[in-house]
């Protein structure tokens, strides 16, 4: 299917049927949406958007940002999601690396040479009716921008073949159906959003309802409100949820499931909310360059915690070592993935894409391992290993044996650079509102769980391992807390 062509036909067959809803502009009916997205494409026409090019939409999780994406698909144009936690220059480098001549942004900034509307801009307009165009599947329809722990941030390449097929594996694997309602808590600048949340349930027929900034405090209220059939989150707001009050117990009767993405989760974890909330946990794995998800623990299927299931529909997950051979299951090695959903490649960087696609194969970073069932085990990122004397530590093991004890809300480990060893395991560690834990205590309590060898040297005791705008833990800022051992 096309969503260019998406709000249009929704209104022809269900013109009263809810579409998106949002504390700004309410419910809007599938008739309301596609009005909306005819308007907005008006208003970007007169400012110059055509087929091929970009417009650049910086708004928090909202229906216009939504809005926006449809508007710039039904000219034939691309769109690139801005978090509108980016400081100025950060913002003027994606809109210009992307060439868009368009920002619509909630507050006005000005960047030359770049015509910027306010969202209320989106529906003044004028009497010039757009002929909607029907991009070829292989155009672009989305740059999503990495969040550049390495250096400057790379735009993916996503075409509207990708978010089609991408969309077609997410409502075959979820069962997705019209009577289904997504309520969207992760950032919509992200791919995860845009797809799992938004797209996915349109493209069934069903509903969206697109809240603010996630606050576990006011969660299930809103929850309760919406009564949504199923949300998407990261393993940091499960943990968070799971750390609530015994006293909050929240009427989830409304979900068929959840599902977690962006970080392995521990199998711990799981088992609290599923338990705790009464709830269908569905864990997945991907990236922006497979445009969001590769693989998942099926829904009505076998569920393996501490795995993040098998490859989705019309994908191909395998493990290859570092000649490019592919290994046998249960050997280690890197994740890399086939499948229509794979990106086109980093917007003009030849080079790197050549590096993260290569003979046929995207390349993830990612080292894993699947199990005689084809279920994904993800151990590590490849630069987050450690190499202690020797010996390879991934980091993630370490955190999952630590958020075992029971006064853990989460933890990330991290390498230190050791004049003799190399490296050295650090742990940065956060603990459950009224918990109290000595590191002799948790030191004690691994050592039964994992090899000494693996064992922290040392552990910082936090109130929030900080994280990066998508939710995964920000290393990089923790690496820069470390000092060289013996320094």
């Amino acid at each position: 299917m096309h969503f260019a062509t998406l709000p249009s036909s929704r209104a022809t067959a269900r013109p009263d049927a809810p579409s998106l809803t949002d504390e700004t502009l309410g419910t809007l009916t599938n008739a309301d949406f596609a009005a909306r997205v005819e308007f907005a494409s008006r208003v970007l026409a007169a400012h110059g958007v055509s087929r091929g090019g970009v417009v650049a939409v910086r708004l928090a999780n909202r229906t216009d940002l939504v809005v926006v994406l449809f508007a710039a698909w039904r000219l034939g144009a691309a769109a690139t999601p801005v978090n509108p936690a980016l400081a100025q220059g950060e913002v003027e480098y994606q809109v210009a690396d992307s060439g868009a001549t368009v920002l619509v942004t909630h507050d006005g900034l000005a960047i030359d040479g770049v015509a910027t509307l306010a969202p209320d801009d989106l529906a003044a307009a004028g009497d010039d009716e757009v002929e909607a165009v029907e991009p070829d599947l292989d155009d672009l329809a989305l740059l999503v921008y990495t969040s550049g722990t390495t250096g400057r941030p790379k735009g993916v390449e996503l075409t509207h073949a990708n978010l089609d097929a991408m969309t077609a594996a997410m409502v075959e694997a979820m069962a997705l159906t019209e009577d289904d309602h997504s309520l969207l808590i992760l950032p919509l600048f992200h791919v995860n959003g845009i797809v799992v949340s938004v797209l996915s349930p349109l493209r069934a027929g069903g509903q969206a309802t697109i809240a603010g900034r996630f606050d576990p405090r006011t969660f299930f209220a809103t929850l309760e409100s919406v009564r949504p059939t199923y949300f998407s989150g990261v393993p940091a707001i499960y943990a968070m949820l799971a750390n609530l009050p015994a006293e909050v117990e929240p009427d989830t009767s409304s979900l068929r499931f959840v599902a977690c993405g962006a970080a392995p989760m521990p199998a711990a974890l799981i088992g609290q909310v599923e338990e705790r909330f009464g709830v269908v946990l569905v864990e997945g794995y991907g990236l922006s360059e497979s445009t969001c998800a590769s693989t998942s623990n099926p829904l009505d299927g076998v569920r393996k915690p501490g795995t993040v299931g098998v490859a989705l529909p019309g994908q191909t997950v395998a493990i290859m070592d570092s000649d490019g051979a592919l290994v046998p299951q249960g050997e280690r090695g890197e994740i890399v993935i086939q499948g229509p959903t794979v990106m086109r490649g980093y917007l003009n960087k030849p080079e790197e894409t050549a590096t993260t696609l290569k003979d046929g194969w995207l390349h993830t970073g990612d080292v894993g391992v699947l199990d005689e069932d084809g279920y994904l085990r993800i151990v590590d990122r490849v630069k987050d290993m450690i190499i202690r004397g020797g010996e390879n530590i991934y980091p993630q093991e370490i955190e999952h044996a630590i958020t075992g004890h029971p006064a853990v809300l989460e933890a990330a480990v991290v390498g230190r650079p050791h004049p003799v060893m190399g490296e050295e395991p650090i742990a940065f560690v956060a603990l459950k509102d009224g918990a109290s834990l000595e590191q002799d205590e948790l030191i004690a309590f691994l050592t039964e769980r994992i090899a000494k060898f693996k064992l922290p040297t040392a552990i910082t005791f936090i109130d929030e391992v900080p994280k990066n705008p998508v939710g995964k833990f920000d290393k990089p800022r923790l690496r820069s807390t470390l000092a060289p051992a013996g320094s």
